[in-house]
């Protein structure tokens, strides 16, 4: 399923490819997020030709709605999205406590109400597992539960049980034989929870690997810090995983550790708010300076956007409220991680890789 295909020389980064069901996939590698069946403001083929080959749905949004039924009954996820690459769907852990009202987590599972309409549902490991296969993933995610930040030692440990648990009953009811199975990390901040959560979860031999709870705000410095630690315990043969985690600099860092794979909002997020990125940083469209700015976003980057339109026409369309607008910046925001994961892999391929995060952590600290 991963192979290793180019290490560097300098740092922990290497290059592979994952193989699915669907299509494989270059790492390091992004996800961009296609929560509800879409990418915002992207047509399927329009995130193809940017060069994802691999994207991000969320199975507890899609189970409440349009609900199973729905998707099985048009073909499945593939068919129903329009996506023909490899799909990734998270468990929906994270959604349960960030969406659910009244969340109740037992040893059996989290019990909430729905943010769409108020009543009671139940999630189960068991469950997880079979909503995850009945859409037709690639790749599907154990259940877990996310803990917020700061969180104590005595909950995080709590937390670790019960993680371990709701891991091995994930792995037991999962029964489909093309569709990978990651198990998920979690520990909080405290190395040592970290390192029995990672030992706990490799124990059950998931061909994949999350790296969960962290981007939760705490500092960058503290992530890479107990990241490193983390990945010491984690199968080197296997993809890892850093959940939620998409900006240019933290995706090098990350790399050079050794992680292969990430998703994160970032780019479609701050795209709808008016925001572009450049480099390792971002600019506002909103922002007065650009009425009149008659050059491209970035001059250096190639994207359609970028080609096609001048600043001071972005920003109208942002203040207008124009759904153009949020899409031009949605495709350039894209483009950059697109961009910059194709450089990583080059880079890796080539050995320079330590030269590309020097240039990366140059050019954040002079934004």
């Amino acid at each position: 399923m991963f192979e290793v295909k180019a290490t560097d020389g300098g740092t922990r980064a290497r290059a592979g490819v994952l193989e699915t069901p669907h299509g494989t996939a270059d790492t390091p590698l992004f996800m961009p997020v296609a929560t509800q069946a879409t990418v915002k403001a992207m047509r399927p083929e329009q995130v193809a030709e940017l060069g994802f080959e691999i994207v991000l749905s969320n199975a507890y949004h899609l189970w409440l709605r349009p609900g199973l039924a729905v998707v099985e009954g048009l073909g499945g996820l593939h068919a129903f999205m329009g996506w023909d690459g490899p799909i990734l769907t998270d468990s929906g852990g994270y959604q349960v406590l960030s969406l659910g009202k009244d969340v109740k987590i037992t040893p059996e599972g989290a019990r909430f109400r729905s943010h769409l309409d108020g009543s009671t549902v139940f999630l189960s490991p068991e469950l997880s597992m079979e909503v995850q296969q009945d859409l037709g993933a690639d790749i599907a995610m154990a259940l877990d539960e996310c803990l917020p930040y700061p969180a104590d030692r005595a909950r995080v440990e709590s937390s670790l049980e019960l993680n371990r648990d709701w891991a091995a009953r994930c792995r037991s009811a999962h029964s489909s034989d093309t569709q990978a199975l990651f198990g998920i990390v979690q520990g909080g901040m405290f190395p040592d929870l970290r390192r029995r959560s990672a030992e706990a979860t490799a124990e059950l031999d998931f061909p994949g690997y999350g790296l969960g709870g962290f981007s939760v705000g705490e500092p960058r410095e503290l992530t890479l810090d107990l990241l490193e630690q983390t990945l010491a315990h984690v199968p080197e043969g296997a993809p890892r995983y850093l959940m939620g985690v998409g900006d240019p600099l933290g995706m090098a860092e990350a790399v050079a550790l050794g992680v292969d794979m990430f998703d994160s909002v970032l780019p479609t997020r701050i795209a709808r708010n008016g925001s572009a990125m450049l480099g390792t940083g971002r600019i506002n469209l909103r922002n007065s300076r650009f009425a009149s700015d008659e050059g491209p976003l970035d001059p250096g980057c190639s994207c359609y956007t970028c080609r096609s339109f001048t600043r001071a026409y972005l920003r109208h369309l942002v203040a207008a409220r124009e759904i153009l607008g949020f899409h031009l910046l949605t495709v350039h925001n894209l483009h950059q991680v697109s961009d910059l994961v194709y450089r990583m892999r080059r880079a890796i391929s080539s050995g320079s890789f330590s030269r590309l995060l020097s240039e990366l952590r140059s050019l954040d600290e002079h934004e």
